[in-house]
């Protein structure tokens, strides 16, 4: 079946100019950290404009009390934005925001170039990433999903892609017929999905049989998890300092000591304000999540904002049914943090279980206390 080419993405590098709104709803707490937290924000999109391939030129920023309806920004502020389009000469405008399809499409017109939201703009990144036959699947149900509701102008290629013969009805316009088209390819790719779900189910079956408990690597984005797969298991996953270095779901046995054996997975990154859309068509990825005996949680010690990720993260993992599994926190990166602040060891709770351990993948610290406190997590769940 013909493979869309959806024009909201990155084929090559593009000038890019990084749109960031703070809105009176958006944070919390006093305005120092309110700010802190927008300006965190707007150095992540940055991050992802640069992990799509884009060529950041310049960051605009505004505030203002609630989105304008028709553009998000203002009348003013767009106006603005559209004289940097000219002098720069970009051709790409990314809103750190989700936009609504009449908001990207009169940003669009006012601005003359295109725009990409927060939500297409990792649509993207997952697009270029996806390197398995299901995680290609799932990121082009994704971008299908989310392109359908935003057809408000003739999208002529997908029906000379897919052959639109006898799918248009007498006296239907070039949109309606682009919207069935689409909903044509979503349920081939639902079917297809299916079937490699049912191969995912029968080895995850064999796996659980196997009575080896199942620890998955859980964390936001860019903290780690690849690395430390790969230095544990001694595996070849792709493990890049850039945003959704993985997306496709990993496992291996680890031998943590000569008498116990697990099952190591290695998933997707998470992101604050990861598209809804995106759970759902990963929805059989992340469901490795949900189904291990304990997330081994991967932070980033040396973010300033960490503690942030990490709500973000437990976010996401309510939302997949994940909430509930236990968790070991990993506080990684400890080699980045002064030499005064580095702590070290298993972190215990009052009963003497393992909640934490302070470690570096790049260095090797700590990595035998982790796996001393995996082993005592297999004893136990």
């Amino acid at each position: 079946m013909a493979k869309f080419q959806l024009d909201k993405s990155f084929s090559q590098p593009e000038r890019v100019l990084l749109v960031g709104v703070m809105l009176a709803a958006d944070f919390s707490g006093a305005n120092e950290i309110r700010e802190r937290s927008f300006q965190a924000a707007l150095a992540e999109a940055a991050e992802l404009v640069l992990a799509a391939g884009g060529e950041l030129v310049q960051t605009e920023t505004a505030k203002r009390e609630r989105a304008h309806s028709a553009l998000f920004v203002g009348t003013g502020k767009a106006d603005e934005l559209a004289a940097i389009v000219r002098q720069q000469e970009i051709e790409l405008v990314v809103f750190n925001h989700e936009l609504t399809p009449t908001q990207e499409r009169n940003l669009e017109k006012v601005l003359q170039c295109r725009v990409l939201d927060r939500v297409g703009l990792i649509l993207a990144i997952f697009a270029q990433r996806a390197q398995s036959q299901e995680g290609k699947l799932q990121v082009e149900l994704a971008q299908l999903t989310h392109l359908a509701s935003r057809l408000v102008r003739g999208y002529g290629h997908l029906q000379s892609q897919k052959g639109g013969i006898g799918l248009k009805g007498p006296g239907e316009t070039q949109l309606e017929t682009d919207r069935r088209l689409i909903n044509v390819k979503i349920t081939a790719l639902k079917r297809q999905l299916q079937a490699v779900e049912k191969q995912r189910a029968t080895r995850r079956k064999a796996r659980q049989n196997s009575a080896l408990k199942t620890f998955a690597l859980v964390g936001y984005t860019n903290t780690g998890k690849s690395s430390l797969f790969n230095r544990l298991t001694k595996a070849d996953v792709l493990a890049k300092d850039q945003l959704f270095a993985t997306l496709d779901t990993t496992a291996r046995r680890l031998y943590l000591s000569a008498e116990c054996c697990v099952i190591l997975t290695d998933t997707v990154g998470f992101v604050r304000d990861l598209p809804h859309g995106l759970v759902a068509a990963f929805s059989a990825t992340l469901e490795e999540t949900a189904l291990a005996d304990v997330l081994l949680h991967v932070v980033d010690a040396s973010h300033p904002e960490y503690e942030r990720q990490m709500d973000d993260v437990n976010q996401v993992l309510q939302e997949i049914g994940a909430g509930e599994v236990p968790q070991l926190v990993l506080y990684n990166k400890i080699d980045l943090l002064p030499q005064h602040e580095r702590p070290t060891g298993i972190l215990r709770d009052g009963q003497g279980k393992a909640v934490a351990v302070n470690l570096s993948v790049l260095s090797g610290a700590g990595l035998d206390d982790l796996r001393v406190a995996m082993q005592e997590w297999a004893d136990a769940v």
